[in-house]
């Protein structure tokens, strides 16, 4: 997928070692359909008409499907067709990280994080997730913290400009990072979407649309590095974070 995955988990069991083989075998058969970096994916021979859709892994269609809810809950500001190419990989990298944390609960796993590509889904807690600074590589924009988190962050820390507005066809400016924290319940494949397609909103209609949404928090990192947010995000910040940030939100 053109990522790295990682996997904590505080209370592993004697189910936990199997569980983590079948999540890299889980990863690897979800790469090997949906990946646009392989000729030789679903998706790709797909997009270059040398499959029907029919004919395809049936978790494609789900995925479209998916894909086309979160065009229209996002006022067509999220395509499974970014730029006139089939890549649906906007939905797929989240749900990945759902897929995954799916089989570490299956295995009686409590407390746990799966990250992948800046989407990270938690269970338990509390736990810290840093949020990269999209202007200085290596350091944090912020930090959040929290039990159940699903947080997204969509941006150019990790592939520069390459999320497409898809109303213009062209990338999406006025942003260097957007970070979701979904509510309970979301699930970080939802929560991913969203991050996506609120990106390239644009700062001002990106957070006034998160602030409509039940149990949904932002952070905006702008171009010039400072930082906006929605009304509720402070509630998801360690008390024990760097003053001056919690100064500025508090």
């Amino acid at each position: 997928m053109g990522t790295v995955f990682s996997i904590a988990v505080r209370d592993p069991g004697p189910g936990t070692a199997a569980a983590l083989e079948r999540i890299a075998e889980r990863l690897h058969r979800i790469d090997a359909v949906f990946s646009t970096y392989r000729p030789d994916s679903d998706i790709s021979r797909l997009d270059r008409g040398e499959l029907a859709l029919d004919d395809c892994d049936p978790e494609v269609r789900a995925v479209l499907a998916a894909c086309r809810d979160v065009a229209a809950e996002t006022d067509g500001h999220f395509s499974e067709r970014p730029g006139g190419r089939l890549d649906p990989s906007g939905w797929v990298k989240g749900w990945a990280v759902e897929q995954a944390a799916g089989l570490l609960r299956s295995s009686g796993a409590r407390q746990y994080c799966v990250s992948g590509g800046g989407d990270v889904q938690t269970a338990g807690g509390p736990w810290r997730i840093g949020i990269a600074d999209p202007r200085q590589p290596g350091l944090l924009a912020a930090v959040l913290a929290g039990d159940d988190l699903a947080v997204a962050t969509s941006g150019t820390a990790e592939r520069g400009a390459h999320i497409l507005d898809p109303h213009t066809g062209r990338p999406a400016h006025g942003l260097a990072s957007l970070t979701l924290v979904g509510a309970p319940g979301t699930g970080i494949a939802r929560t991913d979407a969203w991050a996506t397609a609120a990106f390239a909103m644009g700062p001002d209609r990106a957070l006034a649309w998160a602030a409509r949404r039940p149990g949904i928090e932002a952070l905006a990192v702008l171009p010039d590095g400072s930082k906006r947010w929605t009304p509720g995000l402070p509630g998801h910040l360690p008390a024990s974070g760097p003053a001056d940030w919690r100064a500025a939100v508090g």
